[in-house]
């Protein structure tokens, strides 16, 4: 049974830093394509990152580029956001999936987790 378990969201101040965390279970990561999404209040969700489960390469949104990291271990994707924005409140999810490739969209995954609140304010 595939679980994603979110972490790591909170407040922060712009300009600050935090590192999400989805913990997964029930597969191997490895072999699975990885995605981070977020969807603010009144907005659609949206792509942040991606790793291909191809090669591993990685992709991001051009909004993130530069300033989100994604990685991945063997049970645990993180996305490091660094030079936090206002624009990046949102609540941000985890996404796996067993096609082969890089998949960008939401509709693309089967699986979810349940989100973690990412808020930058002063």
């Amino acid at each position: 049974q595939v679980q994603l378990v979110e972490s790591g969201g909170g407040l922060v101040q712009p300009g600050g830093s935090l590192t999400l965390s989805c913990a997964t279970s029930g597969f191997t990561l490895h072999y699975y394509a990885i995605g981070w999404f977020r969807q603010a209040p009144g907005k659609e969700r949206e792509g942040v990152s991606f790793i291909s489960s191809r090669n591993g390469s990685t992709y991001y949104a051009d909004s993130v580029k530069g300033r989100f990291t994604i990685s991945r271990d063997k049970n645990t994707v993180y996305l490091q956001m660094n030079s936090l924005k206002p624009d990046d409140t949102a609540v941000y999810y985890c996404a796996v999936d067993p096609t082969r490739g890089l998949l960008i969209y939401p509709q693309e995954y089967d699986y979810w987790g349940q989100g973690t609140q990412v808020t930058v304010s002063s």
